[in-house]
């Protein structure tokens, strides 16, 4: 599996006690930046380019620092950013974030948290998000009329400013209030921080947007919330009790650093916001009315940890309900095949596989026949030695099948580009001479991209969208291309509300084996002697495996958002243009 990039993972945590409480029970004085440590280390999956923490300390004396902010480049971002919060152990709110980039836009610059400064305690904002804005255009060109002037064209700081002078006109509405009421000079600074209705601010500000996220901020007086996309495609997970408020993007996270049950987690809810007001008052509001539900499938198949007690099951059925085409494509010769997988997040379908052949009866032979080293570095510059480095990135364990008499059947979680497949895996996997070659992916084909948060490529690199246009071209149905393009050009005139997805018009003519074959032919290296065949995921096995996560736009074309509909016409239409 090509490694698939993730915006990103968020973490926070809200204290509820005196630090003194903390030190006498947990004996320690870090007590919330250690688990805010904890949290972000179990999540390093959803991002390594970048990490960024903040923390409020709300008891700070006047003319002090109160508000903090580390930020740092790399996979080592989290050790370092720690490693400088001498100071931070008074802090009552804290709030990290692990970046994967989806915009191509990298450095320091990019990493969250945003922090916008103001004198106000009230108005100060950090924020930090999993999240991917299909139509920051439009809320850019809205804050221009209102008069601001961004510094920076993306998605995270045009967010920041836009709620950010949300904020401002709901502390100048307490403003009002506490004038209204004949408060004067601090006791007006009071009164705003303690009637500051975060919920006016989100609702003011997200009912613009168009895309997935789960969007996350504290500000300089206290408050601190989360709230999730309407469809509820990014995922989030909190916990309460009477001494700490969490929350984070993967249920395990929070068990794992507070040793609690499945059941003690709580899904945050589509279109609502957990909110702790600086009194330490937790609430969930609705914000934005609940739309479709379109939970993202991706992160049970792939991104989301498999020690999850739902995903873990999940992958294992994605495994099992494989059985049957696997053995149509082995012509019943169960007895004379290897069972494997691809290294890693591919061993719980693996597992699945095995157990589904196991049950029925099979006496299955399962090797460990794939190995994944460490990334080769490309220090050399030559193009046939570079090639022949990146062929490596595998290695085989010698003798774990009998040459050219067993079949390999190996799963992966996912084929998206099939770029790793032609240029190493199956070309170290011929070594072992096996009579075929059975690759598996427990998902269905990736045929169109994502714009939500997940890093998935232009319409061009997938392997499946590849495979389709080989075949139009080949079988003489270039007027389907032609008639796509005018049909996508025609929606994007349209507005997005009103538009459909009209790529999905490429793929009609095909049934899915059709693909599958010309897959084959075109990520088979040169030279290769072993035959293969795939096997996919069906959408239904899918949606039996995953019944509670509905969101499936990579692989139907089902976008739950305008948002997602008006740019995959557009993607269309810039590959016909060659852009």
């Amino acid at each position: 599996m090509e490694q698939l990039k993730h915006e990103c993972g968020v973490a926070m945590i809200r204290l509820l006690k005196p630090q003194e409480y903390y030190q006498e029970k947990y004996g320690t004085k870090t007590y919330g930046l250690s688990k805010l440590y904890l949290m972000m280390e179990k999540q390093h999956n959803r991002g390594q380019e970048g990490a960024g923490i903040a923390c409020v300390d709300m008891h700070a004396p006047v003319g002090q620092e109160y508000m903090f902010r580390e930020r740092a480049m790399g996979k080592d971002a989290i050790t370092e950013i720690f490693d400088h919060t001498e100071g931070w152990e008074q802090a009552q709110l804290y709030m990290g974030h692990l970046r994967y980039s989806t915009t191509g836009k990298s450095g320091l610059a990019y990493v969250h948290p945003f922090l916008r400064r103001n004198n106000w305690r009230a108005k100060n904002l950090c924020l930090c998000g999993n999240f991917n804005m299909t139509n920051i255009d439009e809320i850019f060109s809205k804050m221009v009329r209102q008069g601001q002037s961004p510094r920076m064209y993306s998605d995270s700081y045009i967010t920041l400013e836009f709620m950010g002078h949300r904020l401002d006109r709901e502390v100048e509405r307490c403003f009002v209030e506490a004038k209204e009421q004949g408060l004067q000079d601090t006791a007006i600074t009071d009164y705003i921080e303690d009637h500051v209705q975060m919920a006016n601010v989100l609702r003011t500000t997200m009912a613009d947007y168009d895309g997935g996220y789960v969007m996350c901020g504290i500000t300089g007086s206290g408050e601190m919330f989360a709230m999730r996309d309407p469809w509820g495609i990014r995922p989030a997970f909190y916990y309460q009790d009477g001494e700490v408020i969490a929350l984070a993007s993967e249920r395990p996270v929070l068990q794992t650093t507070f040793d609690l049950t499945t059941e003690d987690v709580h899904e945050l809810p589509a279109g609502q916001a957990l909110i702790i007001t600086k009194e330490g008052t937790c609430t969930l509001q609705p914000i934005l009315p609940r739309q479709a539900d379109a939970r993202c499938c991706f992160e049970r198949i792939y991104f989301s940890r498999g020690s999850d007690r739902d995903i873990y099951l999940e992958r294992k059925r994605l495994g099992q309900q494989l059985t049957a085409p696997i053995h149509r494509a082995l012509d019943g010769d169960v007895a004379n095949t290897v069972f494997s997988f691809v290294p890693n997040t591919a061993e719980v379908a693996f597992i699945g596989m095995v157990e589904g052949f196991r049950h029925q009866g099979f006496d299955v032979r399962s090797e460990k026949v794939a190995w994944k080293d460490i990334k080769l570095r490309t220090f050399i510059t030559e193009a046939g030695s570079r090639a022949d480095l990146a062929a490596h990135v595998y290695d085989i364990t010698y003798g774990s099948l009998r040459p050219y008499i067993d079949n390999l059947v190996i799963i992966d979680d996912s084929i998206v580009r099939g770029t790793t497949l032609r240029e190493s895996i199956f070309k170290i996997l011929d070594r072992l001479h096996p009579r075929k070659i059975v690759m598996v992916s427990s998902s269905p084909q990736i045929r169109y991209p994502d714009y939500y948060g997940i890093d998935m490529p232009s319409l061009e690199e997938f392997c499946a969208f590849r495979a389709a246009m080989a075949l139009l071209n080949e079988r003489g149905l270039q007027h389907i291309v032609n008639q796509t393009y005018e049909a996508c050009m025609a929606e994007l005139k349209k507005p997005s509300g009103e538009q459909i997805n009209r790529v999905c018009a490429i793929y009609e003519p095909f049934s899915v084996e059709d693909i599958n074959k010309k897959m084959a032919l075109m990520l088979r290296p040169a030279g290769m002697q072993t035959p293969v065949e795939f096997v996919f995921q069906t959408i239904e096995g899918l949606h039996q495996a995953c019944p509670d996560h509905p969101g499936d736009w990579y692989f139907t074309g089902r976008y739950p958002t305008p948002g997602g509909v008006r740019l995959v016409n557009q993607a269309f239409v810039d590959y016909v243009n060659g852009h």
